[in-house]
């Protein structure tokens, strides 16, 4: 199964459709919301309860301060992508950033369970995770909507990162009777890494002439992937062979391709009408038993005549003609040498660190307010989230959250709706929401974040 390189890297990318958090912040301080140990472990529930397979607690996310009325714009009633000779350069180099950040996250959960038990709260999950994180400078943009209006280009720092693995996760928590008031809590992860690529293509110095281009570029890609091989091309200017595209061995399948653990760590603490309480979340490690790793090794200067301008517009190869090749051929630009399988390569997962505040309402208890700080420390792909939520029970069987967040990826409205009869749970919600509410405060705003499950209390 043959697949161009950037395109693997896209495809790997949608496959884990993943966004910065993996399971809904709006659920951290609300009543009766089965899965807030897992963005704290100590966080316990008062009933024991398990989840339908495969329904139980689904996430889905993408966000990113590039947004998609960035690339894509309305054109006479058609929608047309940002390369459209209809939209004008200066209008989409508006919409972008020098370093424009996405970020995309999905977390399924096969089966969980939370039952009390050993002087506390445990809890069994089973899940499916994936994440994936890019980067995307302005520069590159300008690549691709400028063409013959600029020369000379300088693409720098763009990369992506992906992974997917499964988790097994046993979790405990109890109240400490020697310092009342204190909850503390903790989750073991054992992990199966499925599959994983990390692309950095740091430089890319593009140089057009009229009847060459030369290209200094600077760029490592790390498949940990089943199967995965690289295909090739042969330059006859620098008579080298080079990787053009990727493949995978057989039907395509993939299967597991290494293994880790990980650890959450939480407490919570109870003060009058306040509660205070701390998290770290997924604080571990993954390593993959095969690595396909292509590589520049160092800087590389390509230089090449296979694209020669015309400045005769009616010409075969006029500006727009190669320019329209090159940009089609851009798997082309690095040219990067395959290093084989390299064998091993441990990977960190990107912990999260949770801290929260929670105040109850003297007057109706029924209400309490929480202030969430989340930071998820990922090297270049970290972010900051800072989240206000209001919280109400007014019945036994209805609890509900609204709450507005402000962060690396700018303003968001979220809420989750939460229905537990005995027996049954049912709760649906959003930590950023589409719509006239978060376009009022952020126009070009098309991040989203679902979160829905069923499950079974008893």
């Amino acid at each position: 199964m043959k697949l161009n390189k950037y395109i693997m890297a896209a495809a790997l990318a949608c496959g884990a459709l993943t966004a910065g958090a993996q399971n809904t912040l709006s659920g951290y301080f609300l009543d009766d919301y089965d899965y807030r140990y897992q963005m704290n472990p100590a966080l316990g529930n008062d009933r024991n309860f398990v989840s339908m397979p495969a329904l139980g607690n689904v996430n889905v996310a993408v966000q990113g301060s590039l947004h998609l009325s960035s690339v894509i714009y309305s054109l006479n009633g058609r929608t047309v992508l940002f390369t459209n000779p209809g939209i004008s350069a200066a209008e989409v180099m508006s919409n972008v950033s020098d370093r424009n950040k996405l970020s995309s996250n999905i977390k399924l959960n096969i089966l969980s369970g939370g039952f009390k038990a050993w002087g506390g709260y445990n809890t069994v999950s089973i899940n499916a995770v994936a994440n994936v994180g890019a980067t995307v400078p302005g520069s590159f943009f300008s690549l691709a909507k400028e063409g013959v209006s600029n020369r000379t280009y300088d693409i720098t720092d763009m990369d992506a990162s992906g992974m997917g693995y499964a988790e097994i996760a046993l979790g405990h928590s109890r109240d400490i009777k020697q310092v009342p008031g204190l909850r503390v809590g903790a989750s073991l992860k054992f992990l199966v890494g499925i599959a994983g690529i990390e692309a950095d293509f740091r430089k890319a110095h593009l140089t057009l002439g009229e009847d060459s281009w030369t290209a200094l570029t600077n760029a490592d890609i790390y498949a940990n992937v089943s199967g995965f091989q690289y295909d090739h091309k042969y330059n006859e200017d620098n008579k080298r062979e080079y990787v053009s595209g990727a493949n995978l061995d057989g039907d395509g399948s993939i299967g597991p391709n290494g293994f880790g653990m990980a650890l959450d760590l939480g407490a919570e603490y109870k003060w009058s009408d306040f509660r205070f309480s701390a998290a770290v979340i997924d604080l571990g490690f993954i390593s993959f038993g095969k690595t396909m790793h292509a590589s520049t090794q160092g800087d590389r200067t390509i230089d090449t005549d296979a694209y020669t301008f015309n400045a005769d517009d009616d010409a075969p190869n006029s500006f727009s003609n190669e320019w329209k090749r090159l940009r089609n051929n851009l798997n082309d630009l690095y040219q990067l040498t395959d290093m084989g399988d390299i064998g091993s390569r441990t990977r960190a997962l990107g912990a999260t660190l949770n801290l929260g505040v929670d105040y109850t309402l003297p007057v109706y208890n029924k209400l309490h307010f929480g202030l969430l700080s989340s930071t998820r420390i990922a090297g270049k792909y970290t972010w900051t989230q800072f989240r206000l939520s209001a919280n109400v029970k007014p019945v036994k069987c209805f609890s509900a959250d609204a709450n507005i967040a402000v962060g690396s990826y700018g303003f968001a409205f979220g809420w989750l709706l939460n229905f537990h009869t005995p027996g049954f749970n049912l709760f649906l919600g959003m930590d950023r929401t589409l719509g006239k509410v978060t376009k009022q405060f952020a126009p070009l705003n098309s991040n989203a974040a679902v979160n829905l499950g069923i499950n079974f209390p008893f």
